[in-house]
């Protein structure tokens, strides 16, 4: 079963038993897919729904931030509520050994010699590990391991 068609089960199931929350917050990941299609003129695979969703949870993760900050609890948690519900989606994240192990991998084959090979390392590492790392980790990481640390 490909995400898309887990995401509409998952919606006929919400729609179903007649739970508004889920219902509205998967309504909303199927309209952010569905727009994304329409702008570019093409059918997302799962990686890039994948993509998507990743892009809706650092929305989430700003808004509850800025809702607690004014305290706002009621909004803080509906956000939250979406984002656990989007987090399912996700495919499993990935330990700091194997993303140690990804970046070595990768710094290897292009070659990278120093900071300025950064382009090429990390457009390696992105396809491989976009949505199961979070990628400004991986990018501060990269940066270490080729300034020599």
């Amino acid at each position: 079963m490909t995400l898309r068609e887990r995401i509409n089960e998952d919606m006929k199931a919400a729609m179903r038993a007649r739970e508004a929350a889920k219902l509205g917050a998967i309504r909303l990941l199927l309209a952010a897919i569905k727009q994304k299609e329409v702008d570019e003129r093409i059918t997302l695979d799962d990686a890039a729904i994948v993509a998507v969703i990743d892009k809706m949870l650092k929305q989430r993760r700003d808004s509850i931030t800025q809702y607690e900050a004014a305290g706002r609890n009621d909004l803080a948690d509906a956000e939250k509520f979406e984002a656990a519900l989007l987090g399912a989606y996700m495919p499993a994240g990935l330990s700091a050994e194997e993303i140690l192990t990804a970046v070595a991998a990768a710094i290897s084959e292009t070659g990278a010699a120093g900071p300025g090979d950064m382009g090429k390392v990390m457009g390696v590492l992105k396809p491989k590990l976009a949505g199961r790392a979070d990628m400004t980790e991986v990018s501060k990481l990269v940066k270490t391991r080729l300034a020599g640390g």
